[in-house]
């Protein structure tokens, strides 16, 4: 269960996650916890499972592009296949947090999707993020294949909706769920309080 604190809910296979991931450490005025859940069990996940054509698909891509260069970000190297299938990587990224290593895991892995363009849904993919940051690549295997560790991710995901969060990327501030790339400034406003004067 998470505590009460702002918590950043992330899955690897969502490139606008991947934006918020690189900026939030600077954006939020306190601590946030980052929270691995699976975005296609939230209500509103998916967004990159849904296209009705071509056209609509390269629309979305251009989108996290262009956001991605505003951000002063380097510029995007898709994985193939997109989207892939994240449910290993987050696996492990859930057993990051149990050992607390999820940022830098998380970060590791994001930038090994979206920079270097490999899938995540390759294991040595993930495997090679793991190594980034101390992560042994056996016992990230091992923790990847365990009942529990499943179940903490469910159990993360399940809390997410019930806090309001549709999709990924969220960061959860006083009660409400502040979605995508652009409410950033506006969660890390939220996390700061009232002004006073």
């Amino acid at each position: 269960m998470t505590d009460a604190g702002p918590a950043f809910y992330f899955d690897l296979a969502a490139p606008e996650a991947y934006l918020v991931a690189e900026r939030i450490l600077q954006a939020m005025p306190v601590a946030t916890t980052w929270v691995p859940v699976l975005d296609r069990d939230l209500p509103g996940g998916g967004m990159f499972e849904g296209f009705r054509c071509a056209q609509e698909r390269d629309i979305a891509m251009e989108t996290v592009e262009r956001a991605a260069a505003a951000r002063g970000l380097q510029p995007l190297r898709w994985p193939n296949p997109l989207p892939f299938d994240s449910a290993f990587a987050m696996r492990a990224a859930t057993f990051a947090r149990q050992i607390g290593r999820t940022v830098p895991f998380a970060l590791a892995a994001f930038r090994q999707a979206y920079a270097a363009g490999r899938a995540l849904d390759v294991p040595d993919n993930v495997l090679i993020a793991a190594s980034a940051c101390e992560m042994h690549p056996a016992a990230v295997l091992r923790a990847a294949e365990l009942r529990s560790v499943d179940e903490a991710l469910r159990a993360a995901t399940a809390e997410a909706a019930a806090r309001g969060v549709r999709a990924t990327p969220a960061v959860w501030v006083a009660g409400e769920a502040f979605h995508g790339d652009d409410a950033l400034a506006a969660a890390a406003d939220a996390a700061r309080g009232p002004v006073r004067v």
